[in-house]
């Protein structure tokens, strides 16, 4: 094993002489250095790599006009119609992970809110983040519950 490791040696071409840059003209990269004559990427901050800049044209995201605005602590909110809970079978416990594998919650959402359109005959008891009154009242009146989630903030204040 040491008679290999002794004889190892790096393949031909691996180790290149470093470019000594501007040292006269008989090293070959003397004067202008290997960047040719004038113009833009002869210069000491003269080739620009920066996104979106388009050779001293203004940019296209200047050109366009700007409109709106965009909230970036929106909550996302997921409404579900109370017709929409008839899928589910008498007495059922109905939160997030069932109106999502029901495919009625789908994506990142922040909270569920339960709507009052449409009808309910079933008793169900449904735990969500917000009830609409007439949504809670038509659970109510079947028998069944109507249970607020509280959202983590609120909950740790």
């Amino acid at each position: 094993m040491a008679d290999i490791l002794s004889k190892l040696a790096k393949p031909i071409g691996a180790t290149t002489k470093e470019r000594r840059i501007g040292r006269g003209v008989g090293s070959g990269l003397g004067k202008t250095s290997g960047r040719g004559q004038k113009g833009q990427k002869a210069r000491s901050k003269g080739n620009i790599n920066k996104l979106h800049f388009q050779g001293g044209q203004s940019p296209m995201q200047r050109r366009l006009p700007k409109r709106g605005f965009r909230n970036p602590f929106a909550i996302v909110v997921a409404a579900v119609n109370i017709s929409e809970l008839e899928r589910f079978p008498n007495g059922t416990m109905v939160d997030e992970k069932a109106l999502r594998d029901a495919r009625l919650v789908q994506g990142a959402v922040d909270r569920i809110k339960i709507l009052g359109n449409g009808e309910l005959t079933r008793k169900l008891t449904v735990t969500v983040h917000a009830f609409s009154k007439a949504a809670q009242e038509k659970i109510e009146k079947l028998g069944g519950k109507a249970v607020l989630l509280v959202p983590p903030a609120a909950a740790a204040s």
